[in-house]
């Protein structure tokens, strides 16, 4: 990955220019960056506040719904770890010049897809495909 590309503050991929040239890997990887950065204040944040506040309230009705608060923290805290995982396996991607195109079909997963979901590794063809296998292993279950 070459670091010396410069993103315009007002930059957006197109379909006008090759895919996943310099400058939409740069930009990838700039807003995966964000995104991470963004998620690890959320999680520091959550831990503070679980932290923060004592399972010592007196009513338990209040001690209840503390704990069920402190659950679902639990519970984000994991997914976030999880997201940021995932994060990081597609900053790999992109060192390794493997970002944007499906781990299936090896074609490309699409600026569209990537623009709402970064660390997408299936096209939206072969993410249906899956869902579909899923679903019958459901069924079959």
């Amino acid at each position: 990955m070459n670091a010396s590309v410069i993103l315009p503050p007002d930059y957006r991929p197109s379909h006008d220019e090759p895919y996943m040239n310099e400058t939409q890997l740069e930009y990838f990887r700039q807003k995966l960056l964000a995104w991470k950065k963004s998620l690890i204040t959320q999680s520091t944040d959550t831990l503070e506040e679980l932290r923060e506040g004592g399972l010592n309230q007196p009513d338990e009705i209040d001690r209840a719904s503390l704990e069920a608060d402190k659950a679902l923290e639990l519970r984000t805290r994991d997914r976030i770890r999880k997201l940021i995982s995932k994060i990081d396996e597609a900053l790999k991607r992109i060192e390794d010049g493997e970002y944007g195109y499906c781990e299936d079909t090896g074609e490309p997963i699409g600026i569209e897809r990537l623009e709402v979901r970064p660390v997408a590794t299936l096209s939206i063809e072969a993410q249906e495909r899956h869902e579909r296998m899923e679903k019958t292993y459901d069924d079959e279950a």
